[in-house]
C-alpha cells in the first residue's frame, strides 16, 4: 500500500482504529474522521502516517469537505456506524430514522463523493455486518439498514465493473469492540443477565463461539484491495454463521 491514501469513516475506535493502524503499517498514508476529535488524535498520535479530520457522515456538506480536506484517496472505507435494539412495536420514527442516516445514508454519501474523487484505480469498501446478510430480532433498523449497503455495494460494483475500481463489503459478527461493550451492558440492563451471562449470549451467535477481532476486519480489507476479480461482494467474518 505504499503510496496510496487510504480514508477511514468512524476511525477513532474499534475497527476503524485498526484500520487505521493497519493499512498505516503496510505503508499507506491514512485519514480517518468522525465527530469525536480527541479520540481521531488519539489513535492518529500512534502512527505518524495517520491524520485525523473531524466530519459528521450523515451530512452531505460534511462529508464533502472532508474530501476536500483530505486530498485524492485511493482506498475508501466507509466504517463509521452506530447500533440501537428495541423491540419493532417500540421502536420510534426517530430510532428507526437514526440507525437508517449514520449506516446507510453515511455509506452513501462517503462512497458518492470517494468515487467521484478516483483518479482510475480505487477501492471502495463498506464495514457492514453479518445483519446485512440476515435477520435479527430486535434490530430491524440496524438490520434495514445494513441490508440496504449490500444493495448499494452491489448496485455500485455493475456501474464501476468495466473500470479499475471495485465495491465491497466486509461483513463482520460481533467484534470485541466498544459498540459490542455497549450492546452486552444494554442486554444486561434490559434482562438482568451478568456481564458474563451477556457477552456469552452474543458469543453464542458465532458458530466459533467467539467474538471475533477487529484485526480480522483489517485483514479483509487489505485483500480487497489486492483482490482484483472480486467485486460485489459481502464477505461475512462470521464463522459459518453465514
Amino acid at each position: 500500500m505504499i503510496g496510496k491514501r487510504v480514508l477511514v469513516t468512524g476511525g477513532g475506535s474499534g475497527a476503524g482504529a485498526d484500520l487505521a493502524l493497519g493499512f498505516a503499517a503496510q505503508g499507506a498514508e491514512v485519514v480517518i474522521c468522525g465527530r469525536r476529535l480527541s479520540a481521531l488524535e488519539g489513535v492518529a498520535a500512534q502512527h505518524p502516517a495517520i491524520r485525523a479530520l473531524a466530519c459528521d457522515v450523515t451530512d452531505e456538506a460534511s462529508v464533502q469537505a472532508l474530501f476536500a480536506q483530505a486530498g485524492r484517496c485511493d482506498v475508501v472505507i466507509a466504517n463509521a456506524g452506530q447500533a440501537d435494539s428495541a423491540p419493532l412495536s417500540r421502536t420510534t420514527l426517530e430510532q428507526w430514522n437514526a440507525m437508517l442516516s449514520v449506516n446507510l445514508t453515511g455509506v452513501f454519501l462517503t462512497f458518492r463523493e470517494g468515487l467521484r474523487q478516483f483518479d482510475g484505480w480505487g477501492r471502495l469498501i463498506a464495514i457492514c455486518s453479518t445483519a446485512g446478510l440476515k435477520g435479527y430480532a430486535k434490530v430491524a433498523p440496524y438490520a434495514a439498514a445494513k441490508h440496504g449497503v449490500m444493495g448499494l455495494v452491489r448496485s455500485l460494483a455493475l456501474e464501476v465493473a468495466r473500470t479499475p475500481v471495485t465495491v465491497n463489503a466486509i461483513c463482520p459478527g460481533f467484534l470485541d469492540t466498544d459498540m459490542t461493550a455497549h450492546s452486552i451492558k444494554v442486554i444486561m440492563e434490559k434482562t438482568g443477565r451478568s456481564e458474563a451471562e451477556a457477552r456469552a449470549a452474543l458469543e453464542g451467535l458465532s458458530p466459533q463461539n467467539r467474538l471475533y477481532r477487529p484485526d480480522e476486519v483489517t485483514s479483509a480489507a487489505l485483500y480487497l484491495c489486492q483482490a482484483d476479480g472480486v467485486n460485489g461482494v459481502g464477505l461475512p467474518i462470521a464463522g459459518g454463521e453465514v
